[in-house]
Formats: structure tokens, C-alpha cells, sequence
């Protein structure tokens, strides 16, 4: 069974709880299992996240889609068009429609205070950078099997992290 990290639907998941980052290591720990022993499942099969980033290419966002797609979920990236300065409105509107769209939303290189501003309006979860090496869910990492590179560390574990808010 996937050990389930409880947050809100609009949880940006900035600090975690030492049970949650326990629960978040466990599952990461097995993915890690299944990926050597090839029998990684497609468990967000049918699941389409959104990625709010300015270059597709960045490797926050490489890692991103590739954890997700690994685990069957399709991400499209969008461009982001608002700013600090976007009128309450504007992101109430477009958070509401990504909410439409999307299972979950990845923002990237956006001003925390409006990713929370999105999370408040969009109905899903909407993370603030969680495939970035400075995000606090990735010194969770370390812990993980000292066997694995770095980015296979934070691959397994930004999965388990998607898989126990979209699952």
C-alpha cells in the first residue's frame, strides 16, 4: 500500500511533518525497489499535470516531466503570463482554469506568494518548484540508498510525492 502524506489540495509543501517526510521516504524507497527490479507501475495513468515554467528545457523541468511520465501522468507545459502584479482576478481566473485542466499544477520560477495565491482558487494541488534541488523535499534525497546518482534519488522521490497527493 502507498503511504499517504496528508496535505490540503492546495498545499504547496514547503515543510513536512517528520511523519509525513517519513512517509514520503518509505515510498520513495520503494519505487526505488521497483524501479531496479524494472516493474515501475504507471499508477497516475490518466492524470494530466500541468507545468508552469518559462523553458520546457530547464532541468527542474526535465526532471519533472520525467518523474511524472515514468509513472504514466502527461504534463504540458504553459508558459506562465502572470505576475506579482496580476490583479487578485486574474489569478483567481486563471487558477480556476488550470484547475479545469489539470490534476495537479508544478509551478517553477514563480514568486511563492503566487503560487499560494493559484493554490487558494485552483481546486488541485498546486506545487511550488518541488523538482528543484532547493525545494525542502529534496534533502529528503540523501536518505534514500546511497547507490543511486543524486538525480535518481530526487526522481524517486519527487514520485512519491506526486503519487501521495494525486493517488
Amino acid at each position: 500500500m502507498i503511504p499517504t502524506v496528508q496535505t490540503s489540495a492546495m498545499s504547496v509543501l514547503h515543510s513536512l511533518s517528520t511523519r509525513q517526510a517519513s512517509a514520503l521516504l518509505v515510498h520513495a524507497r520503494t519505487l526505488q525497489q521497483s524501479a531496479r527490479a524494472g516493474a515501475i507501475q504507471p499508477l497516475l495513468n490518466g492524470k494530466r499535470l500541468g507545468l508552469l515554467c518559462e523553458s520546457a528545457d530547464a532541468p527542474d523541468a526535465a526532471l519533472f516531466r520525467r518523474a511524472a511520465g515514468e509513472l504514466g501522468a502527461h504534463v504540458t507545459h504553459v508558459p506562465p503570463s502572470l505576475t506579482e502584479a496580476s490583479s487578485p482576478q486574474e489569478v483567481a481566473h486563471t487558477a480556476r482554469l488550470l484547475g479545469k485542466l489539470y490534476d495537479a499544477v508544478e509551478c517553477q520560477g514563480m514568486p511563492p506568494a503566487l503560487v499560494r495565491r493559484m493554490g487558494a482558487d485552483a481546486g488541485v494541488p498546486v506545487y511550488d518548484g518541488i523538482a528543484s534541488r532547493n525545494h525542502p523535499t529534496a534533502r529528503l534525497a540523501d536518505q534514500l540508498d546511497a547507490g543511486s546518482p543524486a538525480a535518481d534519488k530526487r526522481r524517486f522521490l519527487l514520485q512519491a510525492l506526486l503519487l501521495s497527493t494525486l493517488v
